[in-house]
């Protein structure tokens, strides 16, 4: 029995030793995995696929393992928009790299500034003789306005083209609120601070609607400016001013009235595409079949394409999506981390800052929290740039306002320069319901603020004396930043959005130009030339998850995805009013504070509904039923 106890010891012990190494495999693996980058190796002669099955964004948001594993599919993609562009131009100056094709069949859209900045790049590639071809099966405005910038545009045989331009109704609950029997308190400073009006009213006030114009005017002629310019054949008057005669003079063959319009050059489907572009590239000796050709995809490319860094670092912090308190993000501009970053990059004795702004605002203690974080910088007499995207408004303009030097583009929504707060009370609606409240009060605020008995007559006249006073402190530094006086800023904000052309000609904005044109102001600024800088973006790196989880699932650029008609595409546009409605509500019953946030401004891609609309739906729901 000695000699078998001891003989069983020992295989338990062996059997433990693997398991324990077995278990470090694994993790090593995983570790392997996870940290694994796109091999250069991948880069072959023959064209840049830049398959976009996603939208176009700022700064791609973090990938969420557990939500991913538990659907078995991978979330549409986010592509930076700066990293297409490196794409493009690296491809235009490689002999290895003979034609660019855009895929964008399941391309969901992007920022008209994002996809102006794009489209700036593929005419570059096009003017060094670099062909660029583009196939989906629907086009919308988004994918038409990259689309024009092609060299030859390609739809398939089922499919067309729409440009419905930029516009659109909005929800109003004030019809709504009143049948709950729900008291929604709206504290608010700004006439055209437009963000409460959902909540008190069934329909667009006067001013909202002169702002709104006035925007989408504005939007809708730059669209149509750059697209006429990129493609003079394409008729917009027949397709946006007489769509159904357009249609019907194709007998309804919306891919042949789309070619007869000037908006594409060819109806073919996927494969007769690929044996064109196999003209171009050459044959896919990797992986033959129907269609296929030579390519490389976005990630290799862009791995063997990595950015030199010469001399000094100019910083570039990323300010994109709403602005929240916490450690949100990336995705949203989480106050807390963004002011982590800038903190950190104290140590590394940047030669710059450049501040990338694409967000239309939010808590206005979050956006406080980051100006202060940027003011540490400029204590160190460091030039501060602020580079605005597609939306720089509200609280994006409040931490816009440290800067020595703003750029924007033509395209770029800013201003709406106002504070709001919106806190409802149920005291109707339980009375309703016989619940009433009662109880002993030492002062007017005990209580307070009280969502089942309502607000005292003191927590209403504190709660609007903190919003204007916090109105009179934006104003202050705004003027302080744009060398004018309170009551001239006064005259141009009260909420008021505008775009960045008229933005330019009031003085909130300096000057035109891209992140490109910010660094190199910056660095000129700083006493360095070209070759003596970089540019270092704080905090960005690859998402770790996302090769992991994109194996795991067997997803690549080789599998394309099912793509969408026209119809398709035409009703996921309107997904927008379902998220748009699970935002208000959860505005609404949140406990969010006072916000710089503008709510009139055009959801951008990247806004998707938040982990609360759920919640917010459901005490809607359960409203209504009852």
């Amino acid at each position: 029995m000695t000699f078998a106890g001891k003989v069983w010891r020992l295989l338990v012990g062996i059997k433990d030793a693997l398991a324990l190494l077995f278990l470090l495999l694994f993790f090593v693996g995983l570790y392997m995995v996870l940290t694994a980058r796109p091999s250069p190796g991948q880069v072959r002669e023959g064209a840049l696929l830049l398959q976009l099955d996603g939208s176009v964004v700022e700064e791609a948001s973090q990938t969420d393992p557990l939500q991913i594993l538990l659907s078995q599919e991978m979330p549409a993609r986010e592509y930076q928009a700066r990293d297409l562009v490196r794409a493009i131009d690296a491809a235009t100056a490689d002999k290895r790299i003979r034609v660019i094709v855009l895929d964008l069949s399941r391309f969901t859209g992007g920022g008209q500034v994002h996809l102006a900045e794009i489209g700036a790049a593929l005419d570059r590639a096009r003017a060094a003789k670099k062909p660029v071809l583009t196939f989906a099966n629907a086009y919308v405005d988004d994918g038409m306005m990259l689309a024009a910038h092609a060299s030859e545009v390609w739809v398939d045989p089922l499919g067309g083209a729409v440009v419905a331009g930029p516009g659109g109704d909005r929800l109003y609950y004030a019809g709504l609120l009143e049948r709950l029997k729900v008291n929604a308190h709206v504290f608010r400073v700004g006439t055209y601070k437009s963000a409460i009006e959902p909540f008190i009213r069934n329909d667009m006030s006067a001013e909202a609607r002169e702002d709104a114009s006035a925007l989408y005017s504005a939007l809708w002629e730059e669209w149509k400016a750059d697209v006429k310019k990129a493609r003079p054949s394409a008729n917009l008057t027949l397709v946006t001013g007489q769509p159904v005669e357009w249609l019907a003079g194709a007998r309804g063959d919306s891919a042949q009235a789309a070619k007869q319009a000037g908006l594409v050059d060819h109806v073919g489907d996927w494969v007769a595409f690929g044996n064109r572009v196999a003209k171009l590239a050459g044959p896919d000796d990797w992986n033959p079949g129907p269609g296929s050709f030579a390519h490389t995809e976005l990630d290799p490319w862009l791995a063997a394409n990595k950015p030199g860094k010469p001399g000094k670092a100019i910083g570039v912090i990323t300010i994109a999506g709403e602005i929240v308190d916490g450690e949100a993000g990336p995705g949203q501009a989480g106050g807390d981390r963004i002011a982590d970053l800038l903190d950190e990059a104290l140590k590394d004795k940047l030669a710059a800052l450049v501040v990338r702004v694409d967000s239309p605002g939010g808590s206005v203690t979050a956006s406080e929290e980051i100006r202060r974080a940027i003011l540490r910088h400029k204590a160190r007499k460091i030039p501060i740039v602020v580079s605005m995207g597609n939306v720089a408004a509200s609280g994006g303009y409040w931490v816009s306002t440290p800067a020595d030097r703003i750029f924007a583009a033509p395209e770029t929504i800013t201003g709406s320069i106002g504070i709001f707060a919106v806190v409802p009370t149920f005291e109707n609606a339980l009375s309703h319901w016989g619940v009433t409240a009662d109880g002993v009060k030492t002062t007017p605020l005990s209580g307070q603020p009280d969502l089942t008995s309502g607000f005292t007559p003191e927590t209403q006249a504190m709660v609007q004396s903190v919003i204007e006073n916090g109105y009179a402190r934006f104003l202050t530094l705004v003027s302080r930043s744009r060398g004018k006086s309170p009551a001239e800023i006064n005259a141009i904000a009260q909420g008021r959005v505008w775009a960045g052309g008229p933005a330019r000609q009031i003085g909130l904005v300096d000057e035109f130009g891209g992140l490109d044109d910010a660094l190199a102001w910056a660095a000129k600024r700083a006493g360095l030339k070209e070759g003596q800088w970089h540019a270092k973006y704080l905090g960005s790196s690859p998402d770790a998850y996302h090769s992991l989880l994109q194996l795991m699932l067997g997803t690549s650029a080789d599998a394309r995805a099912p793509a969408n008609d026209l119809v398709a595409l035409l009703t996921a546009r309107q997904t927008g009013m379902a998220r748009q409605m699970t935002a208000d509500m959860e505005r609404l019953l949140g406990s969010r504070g006072a916000e710089a946030y503008c709510l009139s401004c055009p959801r951008q891609p990247q806004e998707v509904v938040s982990r609360n609309d759920s919640m917010a739906l459901r005490t809607l729901a359960m409203l209504l039923r009852d």
